[in-house]
């Protein structure tokens, strides 16, 4: 009945994330408990080189995926889902979209995955002194410059997945901060794009006989809780074909998976830390100081509300696992066993906690596409093992879990050996740590740092945008109550979690097993012994 009340009075609050592999959409009520979902199946393409996805599955999958949300609504409370309190749009970070001043898109969606933009990505890193990476947006406009592409005649706005899809739902071309770090680096101190870096950017663009301006063509940037938009009629029509959902309700700064897995996991404030793991995994830590230099294999970018944060981002990381489970569910399917692909991951992932520490010489590289941290040009997922080698299915599951966060490991051992950034605990999220206990423990023996997960691990991003779409809701109510009384007050986006959201909930926490630290480095060894091979594959 409380559901059927919230759905009917419109105090719900969605959260969609645009995923590497689903696009997935989470109703929360006022206690931010998830209490329906739907989802919608997608995988990126290679098409002429470039890793994509085509622009119409963007809102069939939006479309498909909200359905689903409204079935399961219908289904649990009798009742269709017509109103929203907030809604909130987040997406796989960085990337390219092109437009030209119709909104015709110029060139095929380039996403996190590739690394063409090299050249540009260096240059930059040099001129502005800060690790500038290749999926990066800016990288992708200066390289699109610096390989004289045609469609840049036409070039009048550039958009991230999550911002093109908030600007088609309320008309406002913005991001929010978290998404806007990984569009261009920003000021710490006015939280917008760093002026200079703009105009060296224009300056070498303009050299090149470019007059378009990077201010003109990027959204602008929003900070969390900060007016953003509402969902207008067509944007509702958009998202519901059906008609049924009314429009008006408050959209949050649209987000990348990085701020949303950071709000998902309350791990905003200094000296907390994030790790997301699915098809990619990428590590989030908040500063407490800024490190001594800048690294390629590290990117600073922001919290949702503009904290500091070193980021390593890896473009690998379960995709060679499933293929492997998917071998043992066709191995079970021709012997004519059943073949439940949650009970498949579940035993396999449980195998691997009684293997070896150092997974008994039995070693992968699961570089599918290519991998800038340890810089692999271009992927070839490699098994090996030494002569002596145990080769059991729990070592053989050990090692792909190991090696789905091996990279990982490499980018903050700089951060955690080397710059000696202090973190008190790290927080998993994703499918990586959908099996209680498994991934949670091989992370943190990676590490070496205690690491937790939440009760809300599995649903992460969706749920997270919809605290963010809730947040936002928030600031405007507390600023229109302000506006009544004279005086506006409201939580920082840390204590809102704080006190709102988790209220010291801080999930189960598993600390470093010393011979897993141990047989972690052990594999390690190997792993990097490895990495001739693995390139040298690369003509294969």
């Amino acid at each position: 009945m409380e559901l059927k009340k919230l759905v009917e009075s419109g105090l719900g609050t969605v959260g969609i994330e645009f995923g590497s592999t689903r696009i997935k959409a989470v109703l929360t009520d006022d206690n931010f408990n998830p209490v329906a979902s739907g989802d919608y199946v997608w995988e990126n393409q290679l098409q002429d080189g470039i890793w994509t996805y085509p622009e119409e599955q963007f809102f069939e999958g939006l479309q498909a995926c909200f359905a689903a949300l409204k079935r399961d609504v219908l289904e649990k409370t009798g009742v269709k889902l017509t109103k929203l309190r907030a809604l909130g749009i987040s997406g796989m970070m960085h990337g390219y979209l092109a437009f030209d001043k119709d909104g015709k898109i110029l060139v095929p969606f380039r996403t996190w995955r590739n690394t063409i933009t090299g050249d540009a990505a260096k240059e930059l890193s040099d001129l502005f002194h800060f690790n500038v990476p290749q999926r990066w947006t800016c990288s992708h406009v200066r390289q699109a410059v610096l390989n004289r592409e045609p469609h840049l005649a036409e070039l009048a706005t550039v958009h991230t997945l999550a911002g093109y899809i908030h600007y088609r739902l309320t008309g406002e071309r913005v991001v929010g901060t978290g998404e806007a770090s990984g569009i261009l680096p920003l000021n710490a101190e006015t939280l917008d794009y760093d002026d200079e870096m703009i105009s060296i950017l224009d300056r070498l663009n303009a050299a090149s006989g470019y007059s378009f301006k990077m201010r003109e063509i990027l959204p602008k940037v929003v900070n969390a809780g900060e007016y953003a938009g509402l969902l207008t009629e067509e944007g509702a029509r958009l998202l519901d074909p059906t008609g049924a959902l009314q429009p008006g309700c408050i959209v949050a700064p649209p987000e990348g998976d990085a701020g949303t897995g950071m709000v998902a996991t309350n791990s905003v404030r200094k000296r907390t830390g994030n790790v997301s793991a699915g098809t990619s995994v990428f590590s989030m830590v908040v500063l407490e100081k800024p490190l001594s230099d800048y690294y390629e294999e590290i990117d600073m970018v922001t919290t949702p509300d503009g904290a500091p944060v070193a980021m390593v981002h890896c473009n690998n990381c379960t995709s060679d696992l499933n293929a492997y489970v998917g071998l043992f569910r066709e191995f079970l399917t021709t012997l004519g066993l059943p073949a439940d692909n949650s009970a498949i991951y579940t035993a396999l992932f449980n195998a691997a906690l009684s293997g070896d520490k150092d997974c008994g010489g039995v070693v992968s590289l699961n570089y599918v596409s290519s991998e800038p941290v340890t810089h692999i040009a271009d992927g070839r997922p490699l098994l090996t093992r030494t002569q002596d080698a145990k080769m059991t299915l729990p070592n053989f599951m050990r090692a792909q879990l190991y090696s789905a966060i091996a990279a990982l490991k490499a980018g903050n051992d700089i951060l955690l050996k080397k710059e000696n950034v202090p973190v008190d605990r790290l927080f998993g999220h994703g499918g990586y740590f959908k099996t209680k206990g498994v991934g949670q423990q091989i992370l943190a023996d990676a590490l070496n740092v205690p690491v937790s997960v939440m009760k809300t691990a599995g649903e992460g991003g969706p749920w997270g945008m919809a605290v963010l779409a809730a947040y936002a809701a928030y600031c405007e109510e507390q600023k229109a109550n302000g506006e009544k009384s004279g005086k506006i007050e409201k939580l920082s986006l840390p204590d809102y979690l704080d006190k709102c959201v988790f209220a010291g909930n801080s999930g189960e926490t598993l600390n470093p097993d010393p011979e897993g630290v141990e047989g972690f480095d052990r594999f390690m060894k190997r792993y990097q012994a490895c990495m001739n091979a693995e390139k040298a594959l690369t003509g294969l």
